[in-house]
């Protein structure tokens, strides 16, 4: 589909196309020089993150603009990290994923909002402290069971209340703290 779509774009030619980083490398003759590389993540084989630094090796100028589903900060990060000059989303329009290569080309660094605001967010963080004042003494405690290492029936079975119940405080402690794993919780301590 996107082969196609930027065919058929004004002032863009797509010179190589391929369903994995290997075949990619492959078919990039000597005679192919690209401005803009769209990668994604999730490839059979090598993983696209690890393509960028091999692309950037052989083409310095040329622009990585990541479109992927994975929208989690490990994988933002490692991308960025290894090269690449964007971070798309693939639920992005077309016309927005076209405007972002028109910006990458113009030397802009385009991300999807959500993106955006992940990036945003890790050099701004909201404080440990500031986040946890707004939790209830009984979310306190499922946050300290949680940082013991107990899964949610343990917690319930020590606390005396259902399992149910473990899962809505769990819910509320995920958005006060604005995490979204046990992991993300428990790392959040730490920073």
């Amino acid at each position: 589909m996107l082969e196609n779509y930027f065919s058929q774009q004004a002032g863009m030619s797509v010179l190589l196309s391929a369903s994995s980083v290997e075949s990619f490398f492959e078919h990039w003759s000597e005679g192919i020089y690209l401005d803009i590389v769209l990668s994604d993540i999730g490839l059979p084989g090598e993983s696209g993150i690890k393509g960028i630094p091999r692309i950037k090796r052989r083409a310095p100028k040329c622009g990585v603009l990541m479109l992927t589903v994975y929208d989690d900060a490990n994988r933002i990060f490692q991308a960025l990290c290894n090269g690449a000059s964007g971070y798309m989303l693939k639920q992005t329009p077309l016309t927005q994923i076209r405007d972002a290569v028109n910006e990458l080309y113009q030397g802009g660094a385009p991300m999807s909002p959500g993106i955006a605001r992940k990036v945003v967010e890790y050099f701004n963080p909201k404080s440990a402290g500031q986040l946890s004042e707004n939790l209830t003494p009984r979310e306190t405690q499922i946050v300290e069971a949680i940082e013991e290492g107990l899964t949610n029936k343990e917690v319930a079975i020590r606390m005396d209340i259902s399992l149910e119940t473990v899962k809505y405080h769990i819910k509320n402690i995920y958005e006060k703290l604005q995490v979204n794993s046990r992991h993300a919780l428990i790392s959040r301590k730490y920073r």
